[in-house]
């Protein structure tokens, strides 16, 4: 399973306190680190990282999580750009962090990002409300291709692509949903979607 990037710092300091002490860290050591006062929040990212098997954790112990080998270690971490709206389109929003994706979901040699969906347009195509999307960098799209839009030069949406001459067609996968036509000049493709990531 990926982890975001504060989780990948805290398991990093995690692994090199260790080294240097020969000891875990305590909560609060953490949360010194990186500068949270918040010893719930610690145990929060803490505890995520033993869920997705990164660390180990004695729970009757203090001091007593150690990190395991990922259990994905073909992984690439990609940048997550913000979000998508996959629903009404929506003014871009960035975020600075970064992803670990399996490496089979990112085509050699592409440049790729990660985009986090909001809304429920493309349920049909088993993309639902708070999944991630990896994205090939691309600036054209073949019909029918997942694509990310921007509309105008504002508004941020995924859809099913379709050009028709001067007219593209942004095709919801919701059949409660209506399509958006536009002129071809008012659609700039950032990219197509390569691979889906989802937290249970």
């Amino acid at each position: 399973m990926s982890l975001t990037r504060r989780q990948r710092e805290v398991f990093d300091f995690i692994r090199e306190f260790l080294a240097e002490h020969g000891y875990s860290p305590s909560l609060e050591e953490i949360g010194e680190r990186f500068g949270l006062s918040s010893v719930a929040t610690v145990h929060k990212h803490v505890q995520h990282l033993v869920e997705k098997g990164y660390l180990r954790k004695a729970w009757n112990r203090s001091r007593s999580v150690e990190p395991v080998e990922p259990p994905t270690t073909q992984v690439v971490a990609l940048p997550l750009l913000g979000t998508v709206a996959a629903g009404a389109p929506i003014e871009a929003i960035e975020v600075d962090e970064r992803i670990d994706v399996p490496k089979h979901l990112v085509p050699p040699r592409c440049a790729c990002f990660v985009l986090r969906v909001r809304g429920d347009s493309m349920i049909e195509e088993q993309i639902r409300d708070g999944d991630c999307v990896v994205v090939e960098s691309r600036s054209e799209a073949i019909n029918g291709e997942t694509v990310v839009a921007l509309l105008r030069g504002v508004d941020v949406t995924l859809k099913k692509f379709y050009r028709r001459g001067a007219q593209v067609r942004l095709q919801p996968a919701n059949d409660a949903m209506h399509p958006i036509d536009v002129p071809a000049g008012d659609v700039e493709i950032r990219g197509v979607v390569r691979g889906l990531l989802r937290r249970y």
